[in-house]
């Protein structure tokens, strides 16, 4: 019989499947011609033997735990160098299939696009919904505060080397010629020539190490995410706005003036965040910011200067207004060669001139030719503006309001900075370097780069505006006194005045300064230089809220709901101080770290937190998965973007108000059981030990991912979790298959809530669970499970948290999980992690009424149920290599094999779970 996972797995798209096919076909190739016909065939063996064992319908049954045992058997019989040869090959394959998906995407996002009323999460749908409701001048009013800001970190979840990526990409570049075989010459040769291609970059992919050699340095990280920019980004921001230009303007698109503010913001951590990284240095901030100025700038002059020479506009038919003459007069003044060389190619065209000429003088900000750059990049605008007003003016409004919009968007959004660069320090670093100073010792290395680094920040600002540098980020802020702190350290730096201008961003991390941030801010808005701040920038005050560490802190599923609590009394905190809040949203890639689809998670927002307004990091992988190809990119800013406009909608803001209001008891009750159960694990003795043992975290420092090291502190020393950064904590786990971050502990509290919520606390039904600490039975009643119900129904928090926790359970494997489990020899741990999950799983499952996990999400179902049994692979392989490395003797050569081994099973795991931390 046929199950609801097979089903899945049979009607994958066909397009799909035959590029999965196609792809799959080619790699077999490549490796039987590279390693021979016996790689091939053991990689075959190892393929069949997981896709058998997925046929075992109970997973917890002694027949499936007889496959894992033959699997096991079967790679524990290969030699260390033919165990890495066949990781490879399903880390391979994995990218290849990740390319198949992404390419159903876009596939998707089309035919999305072409049907007649308006997408679901898309700006179309978001302007209907909000004119119908408040009215268009409602609508006008939100987009004129709108503001929608992605902030990329080198948070190191990019378990991919650049070459890697690289290489996929041009892969990508070819898949959409496998739709096209009909078109043109005929298909055998266009089959046969794009086969050949894909051979070609196979083999080069499967010839390119998968692991890097050496660490990568701040500057890499700074390039890394250039590439985004380079290669979509920048064309992706006029595009959003001419979306939303077109539901407001329909036909009159591209002929009138734009009704569209450039509300996209770009900022970066990259190269400014020092919490915890001796590698980023006030040199390496300089570099970054040098780095992001010059692309930017050649990103506009290149543009500039193809819009230039394709806008042949002659005066006779679109006269010059008088501005535009003037200022050609005075550009022929000030560089008379130039212009006559410009107009010699541009007779009688107007604008050609003087946009070749702006272009011109791009190159000269950049080569830092003072006499022709420009001072800033408000000038170029405004050179931009006259030219689109003169077109207009003449009637060439086609001219004016299409491409040269498109750059004016540009321009307005990048700057000549790109995105600003923020600086983040802990608390602790401020306060010792303050101690020091304070008592006129000689600073330390670490108080000078303190104070190097806010002189870097007025270099910056001095060179590519405020704009480009400006927030000041704390980490664990605690009292106002952390906030005062930068702005004295400030006065040290520059003693005689003429400091940067800082926005300090206090940063809230653990439970307690989440509840003491309104306190905090209260402080806060008291110290001089803060109030000066406020009076300049219209009250504007930005407070950034840390998942991660709430997160590992507190469990999935009590931070979410302290985050909200954080978030809903803050922004009454605003309302009562009438300041204008940002709530910046630190959220990581994976559910552990407070991932997700982004749009739900804006919606389900305290009532009043997000007003017209949204900051938010993205992170690693993240960063390529959403801005790594130009329709996908333009789909997830549309579902952002959307979900802000439908958030700062009073309807939207009172369901969010009122559903917490009403379901507060049920919350308080998820919270405190859910919390327990979560510290209660995490504070085992011996607990951080075991978690080293079943997991390879110590290992996977050898990705060398990222520059920054993965614990705080300066290393060193016995293992600690308070000290282990969010990233390595949730990474390890989802290379367990447990993904235990993301869903621990809320089993327990949902348990706890649905008791609560009973009248009479009796048993109900069919819902029945033993605790997970081995405590007494306890039962789930069926009036409190219909009020679960009732509120995943009712309360998008509630929802979103348990939709998420159901994702990740998905991608779990109970059978597999408990064998890592088992490396650590604590079957107390063991049992303990197991029941809570299987507690979970159980009261999602009831929560939902779900026949099977991800039910209603057909997509996300077939992707997990084509890779399991992949991931199965490289699970057993990483689990050999690990059981032979917990041995007592293994001598230091074959412990290296080993660890390349496990990082190579590491990445091909993360490839196929499509997530790291």
């Amino acid at each position: 019989m046929t199950g609801p996972r097979e089903r899945d797995s049979a009607e994958l798209p066909d397009l799909m499947r035959r590029d999965v096919r196609l792809l799959g076909d080619v790699l077999g190739e490549v490796i039987s011609e590279s390693g021979g016909a016996d790689l091939l065939a053991d990689v075959e063996r190892l393929r069949h033997a997981v896709i058998d064992a997925r046929q075992v319908p109970d997973r917890a049954s002694p027949a499936a735990a007889q496959a894992g045992d033959g699997i096991a058997a079967l790679v524990g019989s290969w030699s260390r160098d033919r165990a890495e040869e066949v990781a490879r090959a399903f880390t391979v394959y994995f990218h290849l299939v990740n390319l198949a998906e992404e390419e159903q995407r876009v596939r998707t996002l089309r035919r999305r696009d072409s049907g007649d009323s308006p997408p679901r999460e898309s700006l179309a749908d978001a302007a209907e919904r909000i004119t119908a409701e408040q009215g268009r001048e409602h609508l006008e009013e939100l987009l004129a505060g709108l503001v929608v800001h992605p902030v990329f970190t080198a948070h190191p979840t990019e378990a991919r080397r650049r070459a890697v990526v690289a290489s996929l990409r041009r892969i990508g570049r070819l898949l959409p010629s496998v739709d096209d075989y009909r078109a043109g010459t005929p298909a055998s040769v266009r089959e046969a020539e794009l086969r050949r291609q894909l051979r070609e970059e196979v083999d080069l992919l499967w010839r390119t190490a998968q692991l890097r050699v050496a660490g990568m340095t701040p500057a890499d990280e700074v390039r890394t995410v250039m590439t985004a920019f380079d290669e979509t980004l920048f064309r992706l921001v006029p595009a959003v706005y001419r979306a939303l230009d077109q539901v407001l303007l329909g036909p009159s698109s591209g002929a009138v003036a734009s009704p569209v503010p450039p509300f996209l913001r770009f900022g970066s951590w990259v190269g400014g965040d020092r919490d915890g990284n001796p590698n980023v240095t006030a040199a390496v901030t300089r570099e970054a910011a040098t780095i992001q100025a010059d692309h930017a700038l050649r990103a506009l002059e290149a543009t500039c200067g193809r819009i230039g020479r394709a806008l042949t506009v002659n005066e006779a038919s679109a006269p010059p207004s008088a501005d535009l003459r003037r200022a050609l007069a005075a550009a022929t003044a000030a560089a008379p060669d130039l212009l006559a060389e410009i107009t010699v190619r541009s007779p009688a065209e107007p604008y050609r001139i003087y946009l070749l000429y702006a272009a011109e003088r791009l190159t000269a900000t950049r080569t830092r030719n003072a006499d022709l750059g420009y001072a800033a990049s408000a000038e170029f605008v405004a050179d931009l503006r006259l030219v689109q007003a003169s077109l207009a003016e003449a009637g060439a409004v086609r001219q004016a309001y299409g491409e040269l919009q498109h750059l004016i968007w540009q321009a307005e959004t990048f700057g000549f900075h790109l995105a600003g660069l923020e600086v983040r320090q802990h608390s602790q670093v401020h306060a010792r370097a303050l101690a020091e100073l304070r008592a006129g010792d000689e600073p330390s290395p670490m108080t000078v780069e303190v104070l190097e680094t806010i002189r870097v920040i007025a270099w910056i600002q001095r060179r590519y505006g405020e704009a480009a540098c400006h927030r000041y980020i704390i980490s664990f802020t605690t009292s106002a006194d952390d906030v005062a702190a930068v702005y004295e350290l400030a006065g040290f730096a520059f003693p005689d005045g003429g400091g940067p201008v800082l926005d300090v961003v206090p940063l809230f991390e653990s439970g307690d300064d989440l509840a003491a941030a309104p306190s905090v801010l209260a402080g806060m808005v008291t110290l001089a230089p803060v109030r000066e701040r406020l009076a300049a920038n219209g009250r504007q005050v930005e407070v950034m809220l840390g998942y991660s560490d709430s997160a590992k802190e507190l469990g999935p599923a009590s931070a979410t709901l302290r985050l909200f609590e954080a978030q809903a009394a803050l922004a009454a905190w605003a309302a009562e101080n009438d300041v204008r809040l940002t709530l910046f949203h630190g959220r990581g890639g994976a559910v552990g770290r407070g991932g997700g689809p982004a749009g739900r998670a804006v919606l389900a927002q305290a009532p009043g937190s997000v007003d017209g307004r949204l900051k938010v990091t993205e992170q690693g992988e993240v960063i390529f998965a959403r801005y790594g190809r130009h329709a996908i990119g333009l789909r997830h800013m549309e579902q952002v973007t959307s979900a802000v406009l439908l958030a700062s909608s009073p309807s939207v803001a009172a369901r969010n108000g009122a559903a917490a209001d009403t379901f507060s008891g049920l919350a308080s009750a998820i919270d405190v059981t859910a919390k327990s159960a979560f510290r209660g694990l995490v504070e085992a003795d011996g607990f951080a030990e075991w978690f080293a043992r079943v997991s390879p975290l110590e290992e996977m420092s050898g990705l060398r991912i990222g520059s920054r090291p993965s614990r705080r502190g300066h290393g060193g020393g016995p293992l600690g979790l308070e000290d282990l950064r969010a990233i390595p904590w949730v990474f390890s786990w989802s290379q367990t298959r447990l993904n235990l971050p993301a869903w621990y502990g809320l089993g327990s509290g949902l348990a706890a809530a649905a008791s609560a919520g009973s009248p009479d606390n009796s048993l109900g039904g069919d819902v029945h669970e033993d605790r997970p600490d081995g405590g007494s039975s306890s039962g789930i009643p069926k009036e409190g499970l219909a009020e679960l119900r009732r509120a995943y129904k009712e309360w998008p928090l509630l929802a979103a948290l348990v939709d998420n926790a159901e994702m990740s359970l998905a991608k779990t494997d109970r059978a597999i999980a408990a064998r890592y489990l088992d490396l650590g020899g604590r079957p107390d741990l063991a049992a303990r992690v197991l029941a809570e999950y299987d507690l979970t799983r159980r009261l999602v499952l009831a929560v939902t009424e779900h026949d099977r996990l991800v039910a209603d999400r057909p997509v996300l179902s077939r992707a997990i149920v084509l890779r399991d049994p992949y991931v199965d692979a490289l699970s057993y392989l990483q689990l050999s290599a690990l059981t032979e490395l917990r041995s007592a003797d293994v001598p230091p050569a074959d412990r290296e094999h080993l660890e390349r081994l496990v990082l190579l099973t590491v990445s091909g795991v993360a490839a196929g779970l499509q997530n790291t931390g």
